[in-house]
């Protein structure tokens, strides 16, 4: 009977897991700062692609330090989460609107990581594992520091211009039925009238 497998060998799949994610994430930033329309939204992106080039190689010096073959196991949360970004980049949205997917998109991934790392510090520090658990924290700390940047570019400005980017021809069809609506409405409200004082 085989023996069973212990949180090391669960830390070592995840970190496996996390190598692959931050290799799949540089094709996919790549992309994003290509696609985004606001400039400080692409630079953004650009960062976080060299800040994840930093992570591989973090990533690398913890299989080092655990005396662990550097190897990657695919990532199938991340390969989702992307897929899911590379529809929205082929829709046809307006500037505003696709720099507005481009965040959401990009915070799943953010989140995603974050939960991913978390675990991983945890399990570092139970372990005994304190230049791997350093390591892990500090690539933690920038996967906040980039969802929060997403977060303020969002709130300052991004999220308000897609919002008001309707077209003429979107407003044309939302104003046009209003005016009838408050016409019928007095109607009707006079024949209940009618109704109650005929009784």
């Amino acid at each position: 009977m085989a023996e069973a497998k212990t949180l090391h060998d669960a830390f070592i799949d995840e970190l496996r897991d996390a190598y692959d994610a931050e290799k799949q994430l540089l094709k996919a930033l790549a992309k994003m700062a290509k696609k985004a329309s606001a400039d400080d939204l692409s630079a953004a992106f650009d960062s976080h692609l060299g800040e994840t080039r930093g992570q591989v190689d973090k990533l690398e010096r913890v299989f080092a330090s655990l005396g662990e073959k550097v190897r990657g196991k695919h990532c199938d949360g991340i390969a989702g989460i992307i897929e899911e970004g590379k529809s929205v980049m082929e829709e046809d949205f307006d500037s505003a609107t696709m720099d507005a997917c481009l965040i959401a998109g990009g915070q799943r991934a953010e989140h995603y990581e974050m939960a991913a790392y978390g675990t991983l510090v945890a399990w570092a520090r139970l372990m005994g594992h304190t230049e791997a658990g350093d390591l892990l924290e500090e690539i933690l700390d920038e996967e906040k520091a980039a969802d929060a940047k997403l977060t303020a570019l969002a709130e300052g400005g991004i999220n308000e211009a897609a919002s008001s980017g309707t077209t003429s021809e979107d407003d044309d069809e939302d104003d046009a039925p209003a005016p009838a609506r408050q016409k019928v409405r007095p109607a009707k409200a006079k024949a209940a009238k009618k109704k109650t004082t005929r009784k």
